[in-house]
């Protein structure tokens, strides 16, 4: 026994030792909210499925988070079928002749196609009953105008170059004049969420304000949870529902998705902002400001399940040399299972970090397994060099095409 705990401290353990060290399964169609899920039955029969949601194959678009979170928190038995958002590849031409614009996401309702997020939820509340509040209640209509003028002053701040200082704080004072109208509103609730209880209200401010809380800290150095009482407040109890967990993203996701996908974001270029993306792009991970519910005890076995499930496509896509990277990851994955040093080959760094860089919550593993393989990754590669990563592309995200994981139904 000692010699193998002394191999298994300087040498990569093989794929077959690391394969029983994790025996991490998640029940895709009854258990909790997860996103290879393409089947969600909650208990009830095949047959009860009278609901087929298209969503994006990465689970990053913010308007299929938004449906997705409403089946899951109502329990409406569903079937999914993922399509590809065009910034990460080619849009599937079955689909394209179903939704001939290609928008996402759409439903299927007892046969009929329904289109734009806010007509699905109606259509669904129509058919299987508000979520604790309607879409039309006279309490709702303001706060979904409220999220509209929230989201126009964060594209504001964010998406658009400024010309001088000063508009550049102009555009910073008018988002937090938003920010206070809604921590007004939270403020006045008698519960954490915006009305008496969670509801319909959450689930639309949900998206966009995870992905606010993302861009900002990274761009601007500005921190949305950490800065205001009652939006913490709410994050905190968004964290205890399992149904948000498993769409819920994390930083690094988020920020580098976020570009290509509404046409740039832009730097102020502080020095808090400096120090804030140095911490997203190259950890520490655990810790930041995007998720603070008590890891699971098995994210690190989660992450090795997934990891040794797609091993072969992930070394295929990935630059470095295949026999390299394989006992590079085998060395990453070591450490991540056992806390051990385990030194990778000479060259193999660019092609860890690569992987490092690739890792997307919640498409391929929860927030949790995330941080802990980037962490393991960038260890790992830490022992070879702190050379610079292959860029992470600012006008598209096709390095994360999902075509190279065809023959897998739930594909990394």
């Amino acid at each position: 026994m000692t010699e193998l705990i002394d191999k298994m401290t300087t040498l990569p353990l093989s794929w077959t030792e690391l394969e029983n060290l994790t025996n991490w399964k998640i029940d895709n169609i009854n258990g909790p909210t997860n996103s290879q899920a393409i089947l969600r039955l909650f208990g009830h029969q095949e047959s009860d499925v009278r609901v087929t949601l298209y969503r994006d194959n990465h689970a990053w678009c913010p308007y299929c988070q938004k449906v997705w979170l409403w089946l899951e928190e109502k329990q409406i038995p569903y079937r999914i079928k993922k399509i590809t958002m065009f910034c990460y590849g080619q849009k599937e031409r079955w689909y394209k002749k179903i939704v001939p614009s290609g928008m996402l996401p759409a439903v299927e309702l007892d046969g009929r196609l329904i289109t734009e997020s806010d007509d699905i939820l109606m259509a669904l509340e129509a058919e299987f009953g508000a979520l604790n509040h309607s879409m039309k209640d006279a309490n709702v209509i303001p706060l979904r105008q409220l999220e509209r003028l929230l989201f126009r002053a964060w594209c504001t701040w964010l998406c658009y170059p400024t010309l001088s200082q000063k508009q550049e704080q102009q555009n910073r004072e008018q988002f937090l004049k938003v920010v206070g109208m809604v921590e007004k509103v939270l403020g006045d609730s008698p519960s954490p969420y915006f009305l008496d209880k969670f509801g319909t209200v959450d689930v639309i401010f949900t998206p966009y304000v995870e992905r606010m809380n993302a861009s900002l800290y990274y761009y601007k150095g500005y921190s949305l949870r950490e800065e205001n009482e009652r939006f913490s407040q709410w994050f905190d109890a968004m964290e205890t529902r399992s149904t948000y967990r498993g769409t819920q993203s994390d930083f690094h996701t988020h920020v580098h998705d976020l570009p290509p996908q509404m046409g740039g974001c832009y730097s102020n270029g502080d020095e808090q902002t400096k120090i804030n993306q140095d911490r997203v792009d190259n950890g520490p991970w655990l810790g930041l400001p995007d998720v603070i519910y008590p890891e699971p005890e098995t994210s690190r076995q989660e992450a090795l399940q997934r990891v040794i499930k797609h091993r072969h496509n992930i070394i295929r896509v990935n630059p470095g040399e295949d026999q390299v990277f394989d006992e590079a990851l085998r060395c990453a994955l070591t450490t991540l299972m056992t806390g051990e040093t385990c030194q990778p080959p000479k060259g193999s760094d660019v092609a860890l970090r690569y992987l490092r860089d690739r890792i997307n919550v919640p498409r391929d593993m929860s927030i949790y397994a995330g941080k802990r393989l980037r962490e393991a990754l960038e260890t790992t590669a830490s022992l070879v060099s702190d050379r610079q990563e292959i860029p992470i592309p600012v006008k598209h995200r096709r390095d994360q095409d999902p075509a190279n994981f065809v023959y897998i139904k739930d594909a990394i």
